[in-house]
């Protein structure tokens, strides 16, 4: 039973570990400089978080699971551009959101936008269909060999 315990506690633990290190930004500018550091390339995520049913389905069933953020940890800055109706957000944050969703033409929430860390759009899809991380994970990283590679 002890080993048992032990087990289930390391597997939570290890959840959390992923889960602590996987953060996402508000801020574009920080996350290029890391991604240019780092040499990885920058995840987007324009939602309402809130109020989006769509939205809130992504993150339940895709952007919080130990694949997704295991996958980001090593390949992704994440960035998160908010629209919510309920939490607070500083002025400043909701202008460079709003500035954000017009540079890159957002209509339609989710949208997920990887971009290299000059800013290049690499892949970019809007809505979510479910199909947990096993629907966007393919094509990121698909676009992901293909930046690296030049194409």
């Amino acid at each position: 039973m002890k080993k048992i315990m032990l087990g289930l506690l390391m597997c939570c633990m290890t959840g959390s570990l992923a889960v602590a290190e996987t953060s996402w930004l508000t801020s574009l500018p920080e996350a290029q400089a890391l991604a240019k550091k780092e040499h990885k390339l920058v995840l987007m995520d324009f939602t309402g978080s809130d109020w989006c049913p769509g939205c809130i389905a992504l993150e339940k069933e895709v952007l919080s699971k130990p694949e997704f953020l295991e996958y980001a940890k090593k390949n992704l800055v994440l960035v998160q551009v908010d629209f919510p109706v309920q939490k607070k957000q500083s002025a400043e944050l909701k202008k460079a959101n709003d500035d954000l969703q017009a540079r890159y033409k957002i209509d339609g929430f989710p949208t997920l936008v990887a971009l290299n860390p000059d800013g290049k759009i690499v892949w970019q899809t809007i809505g979510y269909p479910g199909g947990g991380p096993s629907a966007v994970l393919p094509d990121l990283d698909k676009a992901r060999k293909k930046n690296e590679s030049g194409s």
